[in-house]
């Protein structure tokens, strides 16, 4: 895991902020959807994106506190999409999912997304409990 790139001058920079429940994870994939065609990023390029924004957003839902913000980001410097997930810190005890699976039927998705990725790391704020796990990948 690296750390978290330069924010650079990004061609467009969005965030919206998620519930925290498991309906999060479809509404990132539709909002990064809509984001990445009206950037006009290759289809290919897209399904990447949209799973390791999925994982992300799961990974908050099962593993941390509200609120929940999803961020995407186009760099125009060396066309880099960069998505990030920032959750209120960890939580007390783990989402519904997570304990309903036995070990082996969860906990790839953050191995999913460092093999997708060009980068991917976590970022601890300071000031808060919050965290913010964060992939980069080429835009096209």
């Amino acid at each position: 895991m690296g750390k978290i790139p330069a924010p650079g001058q990004p061609a467009e920079d969005k965030s919206w902020p998620l519930e925290h429940s498991p309906e999060a994870a479809r509404t990132a994939r539709r909002v990064t959807s809509e984001t990445l065609h009206g950037w006009n990023v290759p289809e290919g390029t897209e399904q990447t994106t949209l799973l390791v924004a999925s994982e992300l957003v799961t990974n908050a839902v099962e593993h941390a506190q509200a609120p929940i913000v999803l961020h995407l980001s186009r760099q125009h410097a060396d066309d880099q999409l960069w998505i990030g997930v920032t959750d209120g810190g960890p939580a007390d005890q783990e989402g519904a999912w997570t304990t309903s699976c036995t070990p082996d039927e969860h906990g790839r998705g953050l191995i999913l997304v460092e093999s997708l990725t060009d980068d991917y790391g976590i970022l601890t704020h300071a000031t808060t409990p919050a965290t913010t796990r964060w992939a980069r990948l080429p835009a096209a």
